[in-house]
C-alpha cells in the first residue's frame, strides 16, 4: 500500500476480470486528447477483449483505491528495455503522484529484468506530458510520424537506468 497517496500498486491478478472498468478508465483518461491530437488516440480502438490480449503479452500494473481502478500502465519487454504504453490515471485523481508511482513500478520491473532503459511515446501536441516525463527522468530521442502524416506526430522519450 502506498500510504502517501492511499492506493496500492499491483500487478494484474491471474483471475482479473474487470476489463470493462479498465477500458473505461483509459477512455476517461485519454478523453482530453480528442480535441488536441491528430491523428486520434489509439485508445478509441481498444475493447475489453483487445485489452485482455494486450495483457497477455505485456505486464500491467494497476493503481487501486477502495477496489476501484484509478490508474494503469502497460509495459512490453523488449530486448534491452521496456516500452511503456497506455499510462492512464483517472482525471479526478491526476496530480496525486499516481502516474509517477506506476512508472516507478515499471522502472523496478525493468531493473529486476536486467533492462537498461524504459521508453515511451507521447504526442507532439501534449507539451504538458513532455514536461511530466522529463521530470521523471525521460529525454527526447526521436520524433516520428504516424502513417499518412508528413509532419512529426509523436515524440519518443527514453529513461536510461543505471
Amino acid at each position: 500500500m502506498d500510504q502517501k497517496i492511499g492506493i496500492s500498486i499491483t500487478g494484474l491478478a491471474p483471475d482479473f476480470a474487470q476489463w470493462d472498468e479498465l477500458l473505461a478508465l483509459i477512455v476517461r483518461a485519454f478523453a482530453y486528447m480528442d480535441a488536441v491530437i491528430d491523428p486520434p488516440s489509439s485508445a478509441h480502438l481498444l475493447t475489453p477483449g483487445s485489452l485482455r490480449e494486450k495483457a497477455k503479452a505485456e505486464t500491467v500494473f494497476l493503481a487501486v483505491d477502495n477496489n476501484r481502478i484509478v490508474g494503469c500502465v502497460f509495459a512490453l519487454a523488449r530486448e534491452t528495455d521496456f516500452y511503456v504504453g497506455k499510462l492512464a490515471v483517472d482525471p479526478q485523481r491526476q496530480g496525486q503522484g499516481i502516474g509517477a508511482r506506476l512508472m516507478l513500478a515499471v522502472e523496478r520491473l525493468a531493473r529486476a529484468g536486467g533492462k537498461d532503459a524504459i521508453e515511451l511515446q507521447t504526442r507532439i501536441e501534449l507539451t504538458a506530458n513532455h514536461a511530466v516525463f522529463a521530470r521523471l527522468g525521460f529525454r527526447e530521442t526521436e520524433r516520428t510520424a504516424h502513417r499518412g502524416y508528413a509532419r512529426p506526430t509523436s515524440i519518443t522519450m527514453r529513461k536510461e537506468l543505471s
